[in-house]
């Protein structure tokens, strides 16, 4: 006996959609690797995430690109230029033209502070005066 609630369908798509050259992995590298975190969202500490949307045409091109969620200082037109640099493949579609609307999300995540302290510490003794001193401490921190 079948049980046809076990049996797994797969969706055939009458379409093909447009994905970016080398799959979800590399659009990652790419947005890791091409994201330039804007001065002035640095300098004020901004962080947030901006989400974009944009249309992928059956060539692969990106265009109509806007801003739906942006966090500004910045970072809104830093996104958009990464959407713009994006490379998707070309579909053929039974002769149909095909243009895909693609949301994204882009984080920017201020990159963690990191500090190191350094402590030295000098004892001082003499054997012919019986006081001790107390022991002179130097502290370094850098941080950036």
């Amino acid at each position: 006996m079948i049980n046809i609630f076990s049996v797994k369908k797969s969706k055939k798509q009458f379409l093909k959609k447009p994905t970016y050259l080398g799959g979800k992995e590399a659009f990652k590298k790419f947005i890791g690797e091409n994201l330039r975190y804007p001065a002035q969202a640095l300098a004020k500490g901004i962080q947030g995430t901006v989400l974009l949307q944009f249309t992928v045409s059956d060539t692969g091109e990106v265009s109509d690109t806007k801003v739906l969620n942006g966090i500004g200082y910045g970072c809104d037109e830093e996104a958009l230029r990464l959407a713009r640099l994006l490379k998707y493949e070309k579909v053929k579609n039974r002769g149909m033209r095909l243009r895909v609307s693609h949301k994204l999300k882009i984080h920017f995540r201020l990159p963690p502070k990191t500090s190191v302290q350094y402590r030295y510490s000098v004892k001082k003794t003499e054997q012919k005066v019986r006081k001790v001193e107390k022991p002179k401490t130097y502290s370094y921190n850098i941080s950036w």
